[in-house]
């Protein structure tokens, strides 16, 4: 993303000087400080940076400038920049106009001069400007782009394998948007070839299987070691629980999942009932927090792969991926949880991610000889749907 602008207006050169010291120094990091002398100027820069689609995070005009004062350079900036945050600096007799400005024309802030020490007067406030700009304009730059139909399975499997990898992206319907036309048409894709995954760095994947899209996505695939002390199938609570326990007395530990970490409880708005966390916490918290755990004990975990079967082989065991890779480890720990009942209808295989929902059933548990099972099913939460 282009650094935001933060954008100061004084027609005194000294003050103008001051201001912009003051907020490069803190700010110029991660914003673009500009400075212009007059409101006219000002209004120029504006109109240049919003043909040019770059962000204004912040605009400090001070009030007592000839020809246009703050109040009406800013009541006219916002044609320019609706989104910025607008500070007024004023001397302790404009206060009145101050007021009357954050009623008229939407004033955020006004500062008294002189703001020294800006530790204390400057800093305080457009630190909280900032941080609300930020809140209400999230950096979509990087976001993975997805075209493709309403109605597809496909469409449905990748975007539900991106939110709950807490990938963010940007659905396009091939339809409705004329975006997504546009997008298609840039990158030559036939009907064929959608879903249309576009990443930040331009690549184009056609169709992708999960497996490819998380590969490009930088996710881990496949295993690194060639053994490891314990293998978990399974990245739920339990399975997350079980790497940070296994990785944290020294053993080598991967963990192999099918589709996110986080398991069921992982899409839980709200968990009220687990131990350590008296006020609760989202299923995303969770397994953030537990992801951060098992990374800081040097446990692997490896997304999208599918364990189609297990294998003895001498004194370790294999885990069997789809495809034909393999994990192998002296202990595996079988942490799969649930898996769902399907009626058994016809035509409805064709219609799941289309429409169709599915009510819960009694869950039938793997038993895989030589292993442990140990269930990765959500605690009781709040909202829990019948």
């Amino acid at each position: 993303m282009t650094r935001p602008t933060i954008l100061t207006v004084d027609d005194d050169p000294l003050v103008s000087a001051a201001i912009s010291r003051d907020l490069r120094s803190r700010y110029g990091g991660d914003y673009r400080v500009v400075r212009a002398t007059s409101g006219a100027e000002a209004l120029s820069v504006l109109a240049e940076l919003a043909l040019r689609d770059q962000p204004v995070a912040l605009i400090a005009a001070d009030q007592r400038m000839p020809r246009m004062t703050g109040t009406e350079m800013l009541e006219q900036a916002r044609s320019h920049a609706p989104g910025a945050k607008l500070l007024l600096l004023t001397a302790y007799a404009d206060t009145d106009v101050a007021i009357t400005a954050i009623n008229d024309i939407g004033l955020d802030y006004y500062l008294l001069k002189p703001w020294d020490p800006p530790e204390e007067r400057l800093y305080p406030v457009v630190d909280d400007l900032l941080g609300d700009w930020v809140q209400e304009h999230p950096d979509h730059t990087a976001d993975v782009r997805v075209v493709g139909h309403r109605w597809s399975e496909r469409s449905y499997e990748l975007k539900t394998f991106l939110a709950r990898n807490h990938v963010p992206y940007r659905w396009y319907d091939i339809e409705r948007d004329t975006e997504a036309q546009r997008l298609a048409g840039l990158a030559q894709a036939s009907a064929d070839d959608l879903p249309l995954v576009l990443l930040p760095d331009g690549d184009a994947l056609r169709a992708p299987s999960t497996l490819q899209l998380a590969g490009a996505l930088g996710l881990r695939t496949s295993a690194q070691q060639p053994l490891y002390d314990v293998c978990i199938v399974g990245g739920g609570p339990a399975g997350l629980a079980a790497a940070v326990y296994a990785a944290s007395e020294g053993l080598s530990t991967v963990v192999v999942e099918r589709e996110a970490p986080g398991g069921q409880a992982g899409q839980s708005a709200a968990i009220e009932n687990y131990l350590g966390f008296p006020k609760g916490l989202s299923g995303s918290d969770l397994t953030q927090r537990a992801l951060a755990q098992v990374f800081r004990f040097g446990a692997e975990v490896v997304l999208a792969r599918d364990v189609v079967g297990f294998e003895t082989r001498g004194p370790v065991r294999a885990v069997l991926l789809e495809g034909g890779d393999a994990v192998e480890a002296r202990a595996v720990v079988a942490a799969t949880g649930v898996s769902y009942r399907r009626l058994e209808a016809s035509g409805l295989a064709e219609l799941t991610g289309r429409g169709s929902t599915t009510a819960r059933a009694p869950a039938r548990r793997p038993s895989v000889r030589g292993t442990t099972s140990t269930s990765s099913a959500p605690p009781t939460r709040r909202g829990r749907r019948r």
